[in-house]
């Protein structure tokens, strides 16, 4: 793999650093390349790019600008199987989810916004003998900094809205899935995105600090995890910086009743196990009614038994593995102490692949605990992995207090076959993002982020302009001025 991997006035750059991290395939263990670490100088350059990328492109109209990310959205779509491919190299998530998913959700956020490009507008105000309009102007250089779990999905989300509405950006992938971005930057250029517009600068947190630290960056949006978001809070403050905050959760997943069963075992199952659980919303805490609990037990070990562990490359594969050994040390760390702190209905082990090309990989299975101990750790501290943990509640108001018993705030779900119930509990619910029958579902058109600790500002949606825009009034005097000199 090339070791110029930073990419900046519209060609690929050698880090200058001379130093190296290694990118590693999850699944076998085994190096994929060496990527070079950006320099103060790399991100110093990359970030006069975008400076004067966004003298260009700002000055673009909208519907032009619109019309290109509408065309990248098409080549992105072109090259899914290619990226798809990267993303399982990566990342360790099935071939099955990224050809389904990633790209195509990324690429949905192009057209999107590229759509929506032209109709950003401001608003009149009629004053009588005067008047007075607002215009929405770019903030002018964005930093995004991304997550590992959906590399393409994240930098795309990130880039759409900013670059529809005239900024520019500079990306930093997670140091752990740095090539995808990379082929989003080749597909920008090649529709017609000029010099500058996006940018990518490679590294691990210094270079996120670099950024986040930057004068000349105008605004940061951080994926990542709760005291990441907090130092990049506390280092954009020193400029007020635009922040956005997309971080981590200990989502509560509700099963009333009269839910339908099959429905809310498939639900649970998509809150904990896609993406081998490494997914930021996810339901992790399933609160199920007690008259109902051993049924849904019973069919969710049924169910989670024929899951497909193994191979991301097979596109049979449903369970992948985990993203580095760090982080399967962690996981598999909280479910030994989940041991000792519930009782393990299924899983709680390493997956040893009979396949010898991967049986060096990160593989745990899904796992189920049940406990009636709000205070465990395995129920309030995040674990980013396929552990899920089961927990009763006898009434809707006690279900509700459990589920918001927590610093974050991220999203919430409720299955329940009745209307008024629904609205009633997704009303109390502490959460940004509420999903009702269903979870982990984020249209493109619905503005996703949210509450507490979990972070502030929105991705997707319309309200996604609000956070790449910024509002200038002018007033227009039509008669004298009103002097008392």
């Amino acid at each position: 793999m090339n070791k110029a991997m930073n990419f900046y006035g519209g060609q690929y750059q050698k880090a200058t650093s001379g130093a190296f991290f290694e990118n590693i395939n999850p699944a076998t263990g085994e190096k994929i390349g060496d990527v070079g670490a950006s320099s103060e100088r790399d991100v110093n350059e990359a970030i006069a790019s975008a400076g004067e990328g966004f003298r260009v492109w700002s000055k673009m109209s909208a519907t032009e600008r619109g019309r290109i990310l509408r065309k990248a959205a098409d080549l992105l779509r072109a090259r899914n199987e290619e990226i798809a491919k990267i993303e399982v190299e990566d990342v360790g998530k099935p071939l099955s989810e990224a050809i389904e998913v990633d790209v195509m959700t990324g690429a949905d956020a192009l057209e999107y916004f590229g759509g929506i490009a032209p109709s950003i507008h401001g608003e009149h105000y009629d004053l009588g003998n005067t008047f007075a309009f607002t215009r929405r102007e770019p903030l002018g250089v964005c930093a995004g900094i991304g997550a590992w779990n959906y590399p393409i999905q994240i930098a795309c989300w990130k880039t759409a809205p900013a670059l529809a509405c005239g900024n520019t950006m500079v990306f930093k992938p997670a140091e752990l899935t740095p090539r995808s971005a990379l082929v989003l930057a080749e597909v920008l250029k090649e529709a017609g995105v000029p010099d500058g517009v996006f940018n990518v600068v490679q590294g691990e947190a210094e270079v996120g600090q670099m950024l986040t630290g930057h004068p000349d960056i105008q605004k940061v949006s951080l994926t990542g995890e709760v005291e990441t978001g907090k130092k990049v809070m506390a280092a954009s403050a020193g400029t007020l910086k635009h922040v956005t905050l997309e971080l981590g959760g200990k989502s509560p997943l509700i099963i009333c009743e009269d839910a339908d069963m099959d429905e809310a075992v498939n639900g649970a199952m998509m809150a904990n196990f896609y993406t081998q659980g490494e997914i930021c919303s996810n339901g992790t805490r399933v609160y199920v009614a007690e008259s109902i609990k051993e049924e849904f037990l019973n069919k969710l070990v049924a169910k989670t038994r024929n899951l497909i562990i193994g191979n991301p490359s097979d596109m049979k594969t449903q369970v992948g593995a985990l993203i580095s050994k760090e982080h399967f040390e962690k996981v598999t760390g909280y479910i030994e102490l989940g041991k000792k702190e519930a009782r393990l209905v299924y899983g709680g082990e390493r997956y040893v692949c009979d396949d010898s090309e991967i049986s060096g990989g990160f593989f745990v299975e899904p796992t189920i605990f049940e406990t009636d101990n709000e205070d465990a750790r395995i129920v309030k501290e995040e674990i980013f992995g396929p552990v899920m943990t089961v927990l009763p509640f006898k009434t809707e108001e006690e279900a509700i207090e459990k589920a918001n018993n927590t610093i974050y705030g991220l999203a919430a779900g409720v299955f329940t076959s009745n209307l008024q119930r629904a609205h009633r509990m997704v009303n109390a619910l502490q959460a940004g993002m509420c999903w009702v029958n269903n979870y982990n579902v984020n249209p493109m058109e619905v503005p996703f982020g949210p509450y507490k600790q979990s972070g502030f500002g929105r991705e997707n949606g319309l309200a996604t302009i609000d956070a790449y825009t910024q509002l200038k009034t002018v007033y227009i005097e039509m008669d004298k001025v009103d002097s008392p000199y």
